[in-house]
């Protein structure tokens, strides 16, 4: 016979195990993957729909043909953009809207002088077109933002060269300084004042724009700001939105700048149906 410790002991190990609670979901702006939440919704910074099944990120192979092939400054050039799936290899025919668009193409001269946000249209084969005209010979960086469906955001950096540039021009790197004065944009002035005021590569540096007047601002492609910083070499390339905007007189983005160089940040706002684009130099310093 059994004594009554064994009986309980024997009690105990018959009783079924209990599965641990599940942990709850992490909803993710797939945008912006320090936005996190425990609930459905949109990203508060940029509108995003959060997911709770954003997949790890992997780069989608991106091909830009410009025809014709062999262009000048001041031509006209057909630009096309294919997106291919990196596992079945064949092109991505569905995109999910980012910013009220489907793709977000940003262009910058070698020199830093030249800046333009545009979105290519969607043709019947998935492919993405774009007319454009480089105003001076040279290379240009082009930068692609979009977000193929099933996948997570893209941000893919490309160059192109107008024909006849010279090997000076191709790899000329521009002699930027310090350049934070006010700017007057199309209809409103920005002030840009950072947070630490010596920025450090590798820090997280606030950098608080100051509108005036800010009456009539209103959002901008689904956001209150867009911002894109590039170090004067061109290596570097950030587009980024505000981290904390309401509207007011001041709009904070956060960044992180990778390493010691000059950037050209540009900023865009829109007012009374007006879009404002300013540009400042930042200088990064190496964290000693």
């Amino acid at each position: 016979m059994l004594r009554l410790p064994a009986l309980a002991a024997l009690t105990f190990l018959l009783l079924p195990a209990q599965e641990p609670a599940p942990k709850p979901l992490d909803f993710v702006c797939p945008m912006d993957r320090d936005v996190r939440t425990q609930k459905p919704g949109k990203c508060p910074r940029c509108g995003m729909r959060l997911t709770a099944d954003l997949p790890e990120h992997v780069e989608y192979p991106m091909r830009v043909r410009a025809t014709p092939a062999a262009f000048r400054a001041g031509q006209n050039v057909q630009l096309d953009f294919q997106i291919t799936d990196p596992k079945t290899k064949k092109p991505v025919r569905d995109f999910e809207l980012m910013h009220e668009k489907l793709f977000h193409l940003f262009l910058i001269s070698q020199d830093l002088s030249w800046f333009a946000h545009e979105h290519p249209e969607k043709l019947p084969d998935s492919t993405f077109r774009y007319a454009a005209t480089f105003p001076k010979p040279g290379a240009y960086r082009l930068a692609a933002d979009f977000f193929p469906a099933g996948g997570t955001p893209q941000f893919l950096i490309r160059t192109l060269i107008t024909a006849g540039a010279t090997a000076g021009e191709i790899a000329a790197i521009p002699k930027l300084s310090a350049d934070l004065v006010p700017k007057r944009g199309r209809n409103l002035e920005v002030e840009l004042v950072t947070e630490p005021p010596q920025v450090l590569a590798g820090k997280e540096t606030l950098l608080f724009l100051r509108v005036k007047p800010h009456e009539g601002l209103e959002q901008y492609l689904g956001a209150w700001g867009h911002m894109l910083a590039a170090s004067d070499d061109l290596i570097d390339m950030i587009h980024s939105h505000p981290r904390y905007a309401d509207g007011g007189p001041q709009v904070q983005f956060n960044l992180i700048f990778p390493r010691e160089a000059v950037y050209r940040v540009w900023v865009q706002f829109q007012r009374q149906g007006v879009v404002n684009t300013v540009a400042f130099n930042l200088p990064v310093k190496a964290l000693r």
